[in-house]
């Protein structure tokens, strides 16, 4: 904050003159005063006690006196025992103004040529299914910590990786060769990877019926309950037939191959649909079926090189127990992959991609063990990046029972989720009456905007690392903590700014002269200079909830300030011009912290 540097430097003069100390002024810490004290900033005196040799009321009155005479920033001061409470002279604050006022991305840092190459990992479906609740949450989260890490000057590279292999993939593909009848997306009118997913949930309807007939035919031959079912689980037609099918897919079988292509593009199509509702995307997608075999290359490296150990039975495992670990399984007796196994060929495949100097992947907590594992085994096969990769780790997240439920019955589906907030948002607007003069295009627009922002917002607003219950009715509330409640300031503001310069005023540039401030509007102002700094603590924090919680801080203080205070009706030239660039510059900053979590924000409502 462009203050409290100046004032620090302020203060290092003054303990100059005052004592004869040299103190570096980046060394000095200011904090905000606490709301029962006057003053806007506060200077703890103890440190300088040996160099002042006086009592702390007495040094800290030393110190505020001389900032008085000498500096222009101190309007007033009082002290409390050690801490000398300061007053910042109004025009500061004006000034400060202007500065934030000057610029259009205030807060965000452009990255250049020369940045740190920062890729971030979200998504991660699988083929065989569509989209969930836990896959929003994944994916805004992993969109939001991109824009925060390159609004903090980073180059930035989004990735996905597609697990569209293995023997869940066979399933969909089984069940469709023997219930589908040809059924494409077309010829249903579904989306694709919806149509993948039923076909995925009827061949496990199936196979539960087949392991119950074979189950209760085992146990009338004589065999125990557990026994008969682990046997019927493993030889029940449907699931042989599946293996079958993966053994082919692994050998290269074309009929099997062209299938699985067909099937996955389908998915893919759907996959698009939903990322483009959500706002989210990717800079470079990479595949299972690719990088599975680079990392069963890396492995047997890795083996040949003393750095892993093959047992009996052929399978290849890292020992990690010397770093309080356990022995971690790379490849199968059969020779087949392990996730950790596609994970390190999708890291080779990435290093050779891109030169990259963080890798972050944004998985849930259950992996945390996973990925703890994943860096030593990078760090060893010689990834510059691999010790220091951030895994970041996030909470689940729930609907209350009986929301929304999606056709599987079982997961919450991310397009349902997306359709019912977006038609929560319209209904909730007509019934308060928001949309009574808008064309019904525009109704349907901002319905999506205020329904997406609702969910964003409700998701991105809790720290990350906790599990959350969200509910969709609360989230759509137009007060309180949520994503309508700042739209709808944001667009309150872009209508008295239409209304001053459809008047002719102006609210791009201060007035020459601005009267004393109010202390509302030197705390809005203060405020709104905080956003640089809220942008790089989430930034090295990897928080998105620090953002959104200051957008409605900042919110909530405007809107208290725009209930005391007259803005276009204010008759003092000067005071309304001040106002109106205040008003301004905070929709600027609500615009860009909203944009970093995904946000869109409407021009009005």
């Amino acid at each position: 904050m462009k203050i409290e540097q100046q004032l620090a430097a302020s203060v290092s003069a003054a303990l100059h003159h005052l004592y004869g100390q040299e103190v570096a002024a980046d060394t000095i810490q200011l904090q905000k005063t606490k709301r029962e004290f006057e003053g806007h900033l506060t200077l703890v005196v103890f440190p300088y006690l040996k160099m002042s040799r006086k009592k702390p009321e007495d040094t800290a009155q030393e110190i505020g006196q001389y900032l008085m005479d000498n500096s222009g920033m101190v309007a007033a001061f009082n002290v409390v025992k050690g801490f000398l409470n300061l007053t910042i002279a109004s025009d500061c604050w004006v000034a400060l103004l202007g500065d934030i006022n000057a610029d259009a991305r205030y807060g965000l840092t452009a990255p250049t040529e020369s940045s740190p190459l920062v890729m971030i990992e979200y998504s991660s479906p699988n083929t065989n299914k569509p989209l969930h609740l836990g896959h929003v949450r994944n994916n805004l989260l992993g969109w939001a910590i991109a824009q925060i890490a390159e609004a903090n000057g980073n180059r930035v590279v989004k990735t996905n990786i597609v697990n569209d292999r293995g023997i869940h993939i066979c399933k969909s593909m089984l069940a469709w060769q023997k219930f589908g009848n040809g059924e494409t997306p077309a010829s249903s009118g579904k989306k694709g990877d919806h149509l993948i997913g039923d076909y995925y949930v009827a061949f496990d309807k199936a196979y539960r019926q087949q392991v119950a007939e074979l189950q209760a035919q085992f146990i009338a031959e004589g065999m125990d309950e557990e026994a008969a079912h682990n046997r019927a689980k493993a030889e029940a037609p449907l699931i042989v037939e599946a293996h079958e099918m993966l053994v082919k897919w692994e050998q290269g079988d074309e009929e099997v191959r062209a299938l699985w292509r067909k099937m996955n593009e389908w998915v893919y199509e759907g996959f698009d649909e939903t990322y483009k509702a959500l706002g989210v995307g990717f800079d470079k997608i990479y595949y299972e079926s690719d990088t599975y075999l680079e990392g069963r290359e890396l492995v047997l490296e890795g083996l040949e090189k003393g750095l892993f150990h093959r047992k009996e039975d052929g399978s290849v495992w890292a020992d990690l127990t010397d770093k309080g670990l356990d022995e971690k399984l790379l490849l199968r007796a059969d020779g087949t992959s392990v996730y950790m196994t596609q994970d390190i060929g999708t890291a080779k495949m990435r290093y050779a991609d891109f030169p990259i100097d963080k890798m972050v992947y944004v998985v849930g907590n259950e992996q945390n063990y996973h990925f703890q594992v994943l860096s030593i085994l990078l760090d060893e096969l010689g990834f510059a990046w691999g010790k220091d990769l951030v895994h970041f780790s996030y909470g689940m997240v729930e609907l209350p029972n009986g929301k929304m439920k999606s056709r599987e019955g079982t997961v919450v589906d991310a397009d349902d989720l997306v359709a019912e907030m977006v038609r929560q948002a319209r209904l909730t607007a007509d019934e308060a009456g928001k949309f009574a003069d808008m064309p019904e295009q525009e109704r349907n627009e901002v319905a999506r905007i205020v329904g997406m922002g609702a969910l964003k917002y409700f998701l991105l607003k809790v720290d990350a690392r906790k599990n959350m219950l969200f509910n969709p009715e609360e989230s759509i509330d137009f007060n309180g903590n949520t994503g309508p409640f700042i739209q709808y300031t944001y667009a309150r503001i872009r209508s008295i700014l239409r209304k001053a310069a459809d008047t002719g005023l102006d609210y791009r540039h201060l007035p020459a002269a601005v009267p004393a401030l109010s202390t509302k509007e030197e705390e809005i102002v203060a405020r709104v200079a905080e956003f640089a700094a809220v942008v790089r603590q989430a930034g090295q924090d990897y928080s998105p909830s620090v953002i959104a919680n200051y957008c409605y801080d900042l919110t909530k203080e405007y809107n208290q300030f725009y209930h005391d205070y007259s803005v276009l009706r204010e008759e003092d030239e000067a005071k309304r011009q001040f106002r109106l660039v205040l008003s301004a510059n905070v929709a600027k900053v609500i615009r860009l912290g909203m944009s970093l979590l995904g946000i869109e924000m409407p021009e009005r409502m």
